[in-house]
């Protein structure tokens, strides 16, 4: 009896690893809406692997990870990966532009004024947090806060290496 249990416990395991491990929920196709001005949809981005990433500028740990968001988007861009930085609501504009030109951000930073981004993506509060998408606008992987750079790295990688 204790193997079958065991054994069904393995099962049931893997099974729910396969499902974890190949989700295919769609990201919500959403409109964001650029520094600039300038309004693209969630679909526009299919084709590319993309991380669309919350933040605000006064979240501590959104700095710290700018640097490496920074140099994720520089080194693989070429391969077909972009950055949408999302601004929450509460962040106040001035904040976000001068940010983004201080710190040369060279992927597209959006404002998400109403809030409706942040709801569709699982109704965000706090900052940071992540969707990685992959190609057909998938998503591959959610990061809540810091998360390792090499498994994200490795991550990215993978997905970049799918068609």
């Amino acid at each position: 009896m204790k193997k079958f249990i065991v054994s069904l416990l393995v099962a049931l395991a893997g099974i729910g690893a396969w499902f974890t491990l190949s989700s295919t929920e769609a990201a919500p196709n959403v409109t964001f809406t650029s520094l600039e001005g300038k309004q693209f949809q969630t679909s526009d981005l299919q084709g590319k692997v993309v991380l669309v990433k919350f933040w605000a500028t006064n979240c501590v740990t959104c700095i710290q990870q700018m640097p490496d968001t920074i140099a994720y988007h520089n080194k693989y861009k070429e391969q077909g990966y972009d950055t949408i930085a999302v601004a929450m609501a509460y962040d106040p504009e001035p904040f976000v532009k001068n940010y983004t030109r201080d710190n040369k951000l060279p992927f597209t930073v959006t404002l998400d004024k109403d809030g409706s981004v942040a709801k569709a993506f699982d109704d965000i509060k706090f900052t940071p947090v992540s969707f990685l998408l992959d190609r057909q606008g998938n998503i591959v992987k959610r990061y809540i806060g810091n998360y390792d750079k090499a498994i994200f790295e490795k991550t990215l990688q993978d997905t970049l290496a799918k068609t």
